[in-house]
């Protein structure tokens, strides 16, 4: 993967992007069928979490690869039946967990989730690690990835005991940075109308649910992510504002902290994070690998001739688990 190169049929990190997203074939024997299980959470809401095939029993002896989604994503999500395929032909146990909201009916507390939810993902891992007989090797796309190295960051040594190794991919590690780049120029017109279509039938529903817990007029108005996070997900979560969230929540400043193996992969045509901001190798600890190769897009990576596939992300992320987690 340092060296990945996007197919020549597919130029530039807005069509590698979408063209995955949108446009690539199925892979043959997908989609997959998953099992649902609805967990309580410690505060009486609910999460969704879908297995592969059957739910492992406790002590399962297969590994068990956990994938945490992106913003607005799911089970359904291109990565996560591509990791899904990968789980299979390995013979490995495989789970996503959804976010609240996330996996088609709405959550039913005054919250959402956010790109620091950590301890919600320790919450989960934890959860999950009692269905393994050994430590968990773990993905986080986008949001998910960045959720989940404040969780290795905030775990600090203790993390060793639920998960083997964790990989962050196209991780926007430094919000700021990828919440002003997504709200500017194309990325304007393409992808925050597109996340905030549905962002925002959600906040609305959430509205509808509990009455008074933000200003209905302000979120019709909100017209990028900044505005959004200043109306929803910041107070509903405890920050003050936008600027608290992104610089509370981002997993960048905190790389140095982590204490197991650490993948955080980053196409610097990245439309969404811009690779100036992308961390540098002085900037990590020992335990954190960065792969930052010029193409992919944002959790793209398509590969192949026409119409290509996207398999070679999880062929390369698994490749370095096997060797970095056990």
């Amino acid at each position: 993967m340092l060296d990945f190169r996007a197919p020549r049929w597919l130029p530039g990190g807005h069509a590698q992007t979408i063209w995955p997203a949108r446009f690539c074939p199925r892979v043959p024997g997908l989609p997959l069928a998953f099992s649902r299980e609805r967990w309580t959470a410690p505060d009486g809401d609910f999460i969704d979490v879908d297995f592969l095939g059957s739910a492992p029993a406790p002590g399962d002896g297969r590994p068990l690869l956990v994938l945490f989604h992106g913003l607005e994503g799911s089970s359904a999500s291109h990565y996560a039946q591509a990791f899904g395929h990968w789980a299979r032909q390995a013979g490995w146990a495989y789970a996503v967990p959804h976010f609240r909201g996330c996996s088609g009916e709405l959550n039913h507390g005054p919250r959402a989730y956010h790109s620091g939810d950590w301890q919600e993902i320790g919450w989960i891992l934890q959860r999950l690690r009692s269905r393994s007989a050994q430590p968990l090797r773990v993905v986080g796309i986008s949001l998910g990835g960045n959720a989940l190295l404040r969780w290795a960051q905030e775990a600090g040594e203790a993390a060793t005991a639920t998960a083997a190794g964790v990989a962050a991919v196209c991780s926007p590690i430094d919000l700021a940075a990828g919440g002003h780049a997504i709200g500017r120029g194309l990325n304007r017109q393409i992808y925050t109308r597109m996340f905030l279509a549905t962002m925002k039938l959600k906040a609305l529903a959430k509205l509808a649910q509990h009455p008074g817990l933000f200003s209905r007029e302000k979120m019709l108005a909100a017209r990028d992510l900044y505005e959004f996070d200043n109306v929803f997900t910041a107070p509903l979560h405890g920050f003050r504002n936008t600027e608290d969230y992104w610089a509370r929540g981002s997993a960048k400043p905190h790389l140095h902290r982590i204490r197991i193996p650490a993948l955080v992969l980053n196409a610097r045509n990245d439309p969404f994070i811009p690779a100036p901001c992308l961390p540098r190798p002085h900037e990590v600890g020992r335990w954190v690998t960065l792969w930052q190769p010029a193409h992919g897009g944002h959790v793209g990576f398509p590969s192949g001739r026409f119409p290509g596939h996207v398999l070679a992300l999880p062929d390369a992320v698994m490749a370095w688990m096997r060797q970095h987690g056990g």
